[in-house]
C-alpha cells in the first residue's frame, strides 16, 4: 500500500477527457497529488521525459516513476490505493471491466467524436456509428446503476467521455445522440454519474468546456 507520504504529480490538460480520468481516480482514492497543466502546443520538457514515446497526456509521476496511458494509470491507483476499489474481484469481471475499458477508447468514442466533428457530407453515416456505439454500451450497463455496480469503477471512470463530453459535443454539433428517448438506461447513468459528489467536483467548468470545443469548431 502506498505510504501517505507519497509524492504522486499529474501532468495533464484541463479539456481532456483522458486527462481527467486520472483525476476523477485520485479523487475517488481520496489521494492529494499536485497538478501540472500542460500546453500541448508548445509541450514542457518534463513531459517529453516522462512521455518520450506518446508524447501525451496524461502522465503519473508516483515518486519519480512516470507513466502513461490514461487507463494503464486508472489500474495502477486502484492497486497501489486499496480503498474504494475500482475493479472488482473475481477475474471474469475483472477480465470484462477491461473489455469494456478497451472498447470504449477502441470503437465507442471514436465513433461519436467522428459523428460531432464529420462534414455534411460523412455525417449521417458516422452519426448511425456513433448510434449503433452507444447502444453497444447501454447494453454493457445490464441494468445496474453503474457499470462497476452500485459504486463506481474503471468503466464508469472510461466512460466519462459518454457521461459529461457528449451533451457539450452535440449541442455544439447540433445532434442529438445521447438522449433520454434514445438511451434512457445510459442517459439514467450519465445524470447518476455527473451527480455523484466526487465525479461532480472533479470535472472541468461546463460553461468553460463549452466555449473550449465550440473555438475548436469554427477552426
Amino acid at each position: 500500500m502506498a505510504s501517505e507520504s507519497s509524492e504522486v504529480r499529474v501532468l495533464g490538460k484541463w479539456a481532456s477527457p483522458f486527462s481527467n480520468r486520472v483525476d476523477l481516480a485520485l479523487k475517488l482514492k481520496g489521494v492529494s497529488y499536485e497538478y501540472c497543466e500542460e500546453d500541448l502546443a508548445n509541450k514542457s520538457q518534463e513531459l517529453l521525459k516522462y512521455n518520450p514515446v506518446h508524447k501525451k497526456v496524461p502522465v503519473l509521476v508516483h515518486n519519480g516513476n512516470p507513466l502513461a496511458e490514461s487507463l494503464v494509470i486508472v489500474e495502477y491507483i486502484d492497486e497501489t490505493w486499496k480503498n474504494n476499489p475500482l475493479l472488482p474481484q473475481d477475474p471474469y469481471e475483472r477480465a470484462l471491466a477491461h473489455f469494456w475499458a478497451k472498447t470504449l477508447d477502441d470503437k465507442i468514442l471514436p465513433a461519436i467524436w467522428n459523428a460531432c466533428w464529420s462534414d455534411e457530407k460523412g455525417r449521417e453515416k458516422a452519426e448511425e456509428e456513433a448510434l449503433e456505439a452507444l447502444e453497444i454500451l447501454q447494453e454493457a450497463l445490464k441494468g445496474k446503476r453503474f457499470f462497476g455496480g452500485e459504486s463506481i469503477g474503471l468503466v464508469d471512470i472510461a466512460a466519462n467521455f459518454i457521461g459529461y463530453w457528449v451533451a457539450i459535443l452535440q449541442e455544439i454539433a447540433g445532434l442529438k445522440l445521447l438522449t433520454l428517448e434514445k438511451f434512457p438506461k445510459l442517459y439514467k447513468w450519465s445524470q447518476d454519474f455527473l451527480n455523484h459528489p466526487v465525479i461532480k467536483e472533479g470535472l472541468p467548468p461546463r460553461d468553460e468546456l463549452f466555449a473550449f470545443f465550440k473555438a475548436s469548431a469554427k477552426k
